[in-house]
């Protein structure tokens, strides 16, 4: 990866509807070989996916929820399916297998803490393998982005 892939990286975040014909220029690219870059970022994976954000809050899901999840052992089948399972709940929007005091930290949304109440009661809890949850309620989001530092 060189200075111009980094180039397009940085407009298509900053950017995402640009279309090839000003990406090229801004990059110093004719459209074709900008094309190709493009298309090569892709299937090198380094480039996962396109997508439009929502404000969680404008559709009626403002409270955030970090559940620390222990589970009973580490043997990958237990793991495989824990990670099967957790990819079932739309609530949780994203996890990650942790290091140190707990197993995984999930982030998920809620309608309201009842609302995440009952989910942790009717689904979290009935994860396989969960032995323990520790949930913490964020506050305020002080910076949430998915631009990459490149």
């Amino acid at each position: 990866m060189d200075e111009t892939d980094l180039k397009i990286l940085r407009q298509i975040q900053a950017n995402p509807d640009i279309s090839l014909a000003d990406l090229g220029p801004a990059v110093g690219l004719s459209q074709t070989p900008c094309w190709r870059r493009l298309k090569k970022l892709e299937q090198n994976k380094v480039i996962v996916g396109r997508a439009v954000l929502l404000d969680p809050s404008a559709i009626g899901l403002g409270v955030n929820v970090f559940a620390h999840l222990k589970l009973t052992n580490h043997r990958g089948e237990t793991l495989e399916m824990f990670e099967e399972a957790v990819a079932e709940c739309p609530e949780i929007i994203e996890c990650f297998s942790m290091s140190g005091e707990s197993d995984y930290m999930l982030r998920i949304v809620a309608k309201s803490i009842d609302h995440y109440e009952r989910f942790m009661k009717d689904r979290l809890s009935h994860l396989p393998e969960v032995v323990s949850i520790n949930s913490s309620f964020a506050l305020k989001c002080v910076k949430d982005t998915r631009v990459l530092p490149v």
